[in-house]
C-alpha cells in the first residue's frame, strides 16, 4: 500500500516522514533559546573560577545553571497552506508557531501568563483552539485565538482539566474536547480527578453538551470526522484521592522514607537522562523499569511521557497496555474497537488511521490492512499529512 506522509513528535522533537525518509525539523525558537542560555552561561563563567567562587559558592550555582534549557513541544496540527502548526514552551513562556511549506518558522503568539498546549487549526474560520493550562491553579480551559492575532479567549471555565480540543467539520464553529472534573480538599489541594468525558462546545450558540462518557473509564483525544463518527481513546480510570492517615500507615511511611527518597532521586536523574539522551540510566528490566501509566501526559504536560520509555525495550515493544483502546462510535451509536495499545492517533483524508503505541506508528487502512510505518522512541503525537 502507498505510504501516508506523517508528522509526529518523538523524544521532544518534531519529525516528518515522506517517501520512506524521516527527517528531524529543527525549531528556530528552540535554537535561539538554547543559544541565549549558552551565552548567559559564558558571560557568567568567571563566577565559577577563582577564590571568590569558592568563597561565595558561585561555582556550584554556575554548574546548576549551566544545564540545558528544557524546550518542550506540546501540540501539533496541520496549518494553512500545507504548513505545520505547533505549540512549544519553556519554563518561562509558551507560544504557538507556524512552520510554512518553505521551512520558515513564525511565532504567532506567546505568553507567560499560562501554558498554551494542544493546538488545533480550523481552516474555515482561520481560528486556533488550544488548551490553556493555569499552573498556579492546577486547571486548564479551552481557549481560541485568531490565526493572525493575539486576542485569546478562554471559552470554558470551571475547576476541571479541559484539554485536547479538535474542530468539528461543518459550517458551525464547534469543538470537541476531553474534560475531567477536579476534586479538592479544604486547603484547595487536588484530592481526586474524575474520569475524563468528551464534551462538544458550539461557539456560535454557546451550547455545551456531554457527548460521550463511560463509567470507570477515561475517554480522551476526541475527534469527529466529516461522516459524523466520533473517535477517541479509552482506558480504565485509576482512582486517585487523599488517603486518610493511620498510625500503622505512618509507621510504615517512616520506615520506607529512605528507600522512597533514594527511588525519587534515581527517577529524577532517569527522566533527565531520557529527555536529553533518549536512554534510561538502567537498560535492563527490573523493579525500576516497570511500565509507567502515561495518563498524566494528557493532564499536566508531555514531559511525563519520558516515564513511558521505561516500559519499552530496545526492540521497541509497546509501552502502553492493551486496555488503551482506539474506538470509533458511528452516527448510529455503534461502538467498535479499532486498535489496542494506542497512545496517539490521527485519521487521514483517505479514511486510513495512523496510530502509535508510544514506540512506533502503524497504519490501518479502511479495508482493515495494517502495516508498521516506523519505529521511534517516545512518540506522543501523530499527524497524517
Amino acid at each position: 500500500m502507498p505510504e501516508t506522509a506523517v508528522a509526529f513528535l518523538s523524544s521532544r522533537k518534531l519529525h516528518v516522514r515522506r517517501d520512506g525518509a524521516t527527517r528531524v525539523i529543527e525549531s528556530e525558537f528552540e535554537r535561539s533559546v538554547r543559544e541565549r542560555a549558552a551565552s548567559i552561561a559564558r558571560r557568567n563563567d568567571w563566577k565559577m573560577h577563582g577564590l571568590s567562587a569558592m568563597v561565595t559558592g558561585e561555582a556550584a550555582a554556575g554548574l546548576a545553571n549551566a544545564r540545558p534549557v528544557p524546550v518542550m513541544l506540546t501540540g501539533l496540527t496541520a496549518g494553512p497552506e500545507h504548513g505545520l502548526l505547533y505549540s512549544m514552551e519553556t519554563d518561562a513562556i509558551s507560544g504557538v508557531f507556524l512552520l510554512d511549506a518553505e521551512g520558515c518558522e513564525t511565532r504567532l503568539f506567546h505568553t507567560a501568563d499560562f501554558r498554551i498546549r494542544h493546538v488545533a487549526f480550523d481552516s474555515g474560520s482561520a481560528m486556533v483552539a488550544a488548551s490553556a493550562f493555569h499552573k498556579d491553579q492546577a486547571r486548564s480551559n479551552i481557549a481560541v485565538l485568531p490565526m493572525r492575532g493575539t486576542d485569546i479567549t478562554e471559552v470554558t471555565e470551571g475547576d476541571s482539566f479541559d484539554q485536547l480540543p479538535q474542530w468539528v467539520p461543518g459550517p458551525r464553529r464547534q469543538i470537541v474536547f476531553q474534560s475531567a472534573g477536579i476534586g479538592r480538599d479544604a486547603a484547595g489541594r487536588i484530592a481526586g480527578i474524575a474520569p475524563s468525558t468528551i464534551q462538544r462546545l458550539d461557539l456560535d450558540s454557546g451550547d455545551l453538551e456531554e457527548i460521550a462518557s463511560e463509567t470507570g473509564r477515561d475517554l480522551f483525544q476526541p475527534r469527529q470526522t466529516e461522516d459524523g463518527a466520533l473517535w477517541y481513546i479509552r482506558k480504565p480510570h485509576q482512582q486517585s484521592g487523599v488517603v486518610r492517615p493511620t498510625f500503622i500507615g505512618c509507621l510504615r511511611d517512616v520506615a520506607l522514607l529512605p528507600f522512597r527518597m533514594a527511588r525519587a532521586v534515581f527517577q529524577y536523574f532517569n527522566v533527565f537522562s531520557i529527555m536529553y539522551t533518549g536512554k534510561p540510566l538502567v537498560s535492563g528490566r527490573g523493579a525500576l523499569q516497570r511500565r509507567v501509566d502515561p495518563r498524566q501526559l494528557f493532564i499536566h504536560s508531555n514531559i511525563a511521557l519520558a516515564g513511558m520509555a521505561q516500559g519499552a525495550d530496545e526492540e521497541g515493544e509497546t509501552v502502553v497496555p492493551a486496555s488503551w483502546e482506539l474506538v470509533r462510535r458511528a452516527p448510529s451509536g455503534h461502538i467498535e474497537t479499532v486498535a489496542k495499545h494506542v497512545v496517539a492517533y490521527d485519521v487521514a483524508a483517505d479514511g486510513s488511521v495512523l496510530y502509535s503505541d508510544g514506540a512506533g506508528i502503524t497504519r490501518l487502512t479502511a479495508a482493515g490492512e495494517s502495516e508498521r510505518v516506523l519505529r521511534a522512541p517516545l512518540i506522543e503525537r501523530v499527524l497524517a499529512l
